[in-house]
């Protein structure tokens, strides 16, 4: 059975805040993202995830973008690491990475795909014990092998568009979305993990069979970024500490909501994916009714 995203998974996956909430008590997101040429994705994911509510995010990034992204993103806390010749995360930055304290880890948004990455992902995959949300190039990083995904040590969240799912099940685009719904669960089933099947009705499934539909989102959302954005947010309230299912739902339905809310404001046309990061507070608004989310 499918089920309809709606607020209510919104509601099981944000926990309303305590009076004596601080930073350490809010989840800590390891987010290891970017390289040299791709600073935005690492910029996105990053504000996404702070919008939905993170105590402390640690942004795991290439040293020749840490200047870019210190001086946007104010509220991290950056690890500037060694890079290869393209200016990507070099591969014995793996130790130091997987020694780092946190509540989950987001690999992937605009990484790069190169030996490093997939040593890195790879890596993660095996060893690290934190639950983790696989987006964009740490998905092209296992396309050749997903198999990797059945080794993970904790709940893994996956959130492929249809031409990343084509390539993790080499196949064709078109194959992948003429049934979305089984294409998601049975990807979801083989390999163990959550998997979010980004597009028009973005469909959420879970290795036990259980799936939603999501019905916010509008086709102003079809730019660049706004994958990383979704990503973000979904790390996020994973590393919050909420059941791996209903945050994955839950990011989708406000990702979705977020669009909707900027389209409707801006139009979509000229919305962009850092007006979908403006309309995350209103969004959660629209979906909670308590003063303290």
């Amino acid at each position: 059975m499918t089920e309809r995203t709606d607020p209510t998974v919104v509601r099981r996956a944000v926990a309303p805040r305590p009076d004596d909430a601080h930073k350490g008590t809010m989840g800590t997101l390891l987010s290891v993202c970017g390289s040299y040429g791709m600073a935005g994705a690492c910029l996105l994911s990053s504000m996404a995830a702070l919008r939905c509510g993170i105590g402390l995010l640690k942004c795991a990034l290439p040293k020749s973008i840490y200047s870019i992204a210190a001086g946007r993103v104010l509220e991290s806390v950056y690890l500037p690491l060694e890079e290869n010749a393209d200016g990507r995360i070099a591969a014995g930055s793996l130790p130091y990475l997987l020694a780092q304290p946190s509540d989950a880890v987001l690999l992937g948004c605009g990484m790069g795909n190169c030996e490093d990455t997939r040593t890195l992902v790879r890596g993660f995959l095996k060893r690290c014990d934190k639950p983790m949300v696989l987006d964009a190039d740490a998905l092209n990083a296992i396309c050749d092998d997903p198999a990797v995904l059945k080794s993970a040590k904790a709940p893994v969240i996956i959130t492929p568009h249809p031409a990343e799912m084509a390539r993790l099940l080499g196949t064709t685009v078109k194959e992948v979305n003429t049934d979305r719904a089984k294409t998601a669960r049975a990807f979801a089933a083989r390999f163990g993990v959550i998997t979010v099947l980004k597009g028009n009705g973005t469909v959420i499934a879970a290795p036990n069979g259980k799936a939603f539909l999501n019905p916010t989102g509008n086709s102003g959302m079809a730019t660049g970024g706004s994958g990383d954005v979704l990503a973000g947010m979904c790390a996020s309230l994973l590393a919050q500490g909420q059941a791996p299912l209903d945050c994955a739902a839950a990011a989708v339905y406000l990702h979705g909501l977020a669009g909707d809310l900027a389209a409707k404001r801006l139009g979509k046309i000229s919305m962009l994916p850092t007006d979908i990061i403006d309309e995350i507070p209103s969004a959660f608004r629209a979906c909670t009714a308590e003063g303290n989310f």
